[in-house]
């Protein structure tokens, strides 16, 4: 038994297997008292060993263990030390992500008014959706992580190396989650994550599926990431918003999350992962292979998707100057304006 890959963290108590600690008929603890105190030190150096310990950055495998252990006089092996280690509450564990790095101290504020801004709309039967770009895929015939069934021996073959096909390059998948109803819209574009193709895709949206469901709506709610190509420091996002509400006459409340709390974005976890689920194992051959899987997609609680190929090369680097600035209906809300804002038709 290895304990590769992780750190060993104390768990509940669980029976000893006193089999693999007996010797000569007395427990291995008994005949070498300091034992268990200098395995310990081995495997967290850090609260009761040395911090200097040549084990502290290197991988805590049984084997290494015991080793380092018969050098300090405890002559172990390492089926042992698992005993040992078991015996301590220890356990394989994996590095778990839950540490977000350094939060902005009006995190839960924003988090808080988003919420009462979505709930404030949604009362008066507005639409309210959630907007942000899906992992760019490599269209070609590569490996997709995942599984899927096949006549046992017969795996899809795919390519040895990943190197991008230059005749199909990358698909760009942007998302609008319709948040009310459980419905969404991807563009799956062929050139660049640009603000405009932003834009074009939630206007794609309203045209395909908000209408529809909202033919009284004179006000949309959008939630997005802070960064990106709708970042709310992007001002052609700005000039292409204002271009979206003099087209549809709707007024655009823009909410942005927080710095590094992207994962909290509800298209994330309610559209996104769907849709990597149900392409999983599967190579992505073309670009209608990918929008078909897209559109496919379905869920026990009514999740709908609907999905085309946007073939627009879309520039990147287009300068946007003050006059353009100032000739945006827009305004900022009390309560962080550079997340905040709302832009109004100019007609």
């Amino acid at each position: 038994m290895s304990w590769y890959s992780g750190r060993l963290i104390p768990l509940r108590r669980s029976p000893l297997d006193c089999d693999e600690l007996v010797e000569d008929g007395k427990c291995l603890t008994e005949l070498d008292p300091t034992l268990e105190q200098a395995l310990d030190a081995l495997v967290d150096p850090l609260t009761r060993g040395d911090p200097e310990c040549p084990l502290r950055w290197t991988c805590k495998s049984t084997a290494k263990l015991a080793d380092e252990l018969k050098q300090q006089n405890h002559p172990v092996s390492p089926r042992t030390v698992a005993a040992l280690l078991r015996k301590a509450d220890y356990s394989l564990q994996a590095n778990r992500k839950t540490r977000e790095g350094k939060q902005h101290t009006d995190r839960n504020a924003q988090f808080e008014f988003i919420s009462a801004e979505v709930k404030r709309l949604q009362r008066r039967r507005q639409p309210v959706i959630s907007l942000d770009t899906k992992k760019k895929e490599l269209v070609g015939n590569f490996k997709n992580a995942g599984q899927e069934w096949q006549p046992e021996g017969e795996p899809e073959e795919v390519s040895v190396h990943d190197f991008p096909d230059p005749k199909l390059g990358k698909a760009i998948p942007y998302g609008a989650y319709d948040i009310t109803t459980n419905e969404g819209w991807v563009s799956v574009g062929i050139s660049h994550d640009t603000a405009q193709f932003a834009v074009a895709s939630i206007l794609k949206w309203w045209r395909e599926m908000g209408t529809c469901r909202f033919p009284q709506a004179a006000e949309l709610l959008i939630t997005a990431d802070g960064g990106g190509s709708n970042g709310h420091r992007t001002r052609l996002w700005k000039v292409e918003l204002q271009g979206l509400a003099d087209e549809t006459g709707l007024k655009l409340h823009v909410r942005h999350f927080p710095p590094g709390t992207s994962k909290w974005n509800k298209i994330e976890h309610r559209m996104f992962c769907h849709i990597t689920k149900n392409w999983r194992g599967r190579p992505l051959r073309s670009y209608q292979a990918i929008v078909n899987l897209i559109s496919n997609t379905k869920t026990q609680k009514g999740l709908i998707v609907r999905a085309a190929l946007d073939p627009t090369e879309y520039e990147t680097g287009i300068p946007v100057t003050k006059d353009q600035l100032s000739r945006l209906h827009l305004k900022r809300h009390k309560f962080h304006g550079d997340w905040n804002y709302t832009i109004t038709p100019r007609r």
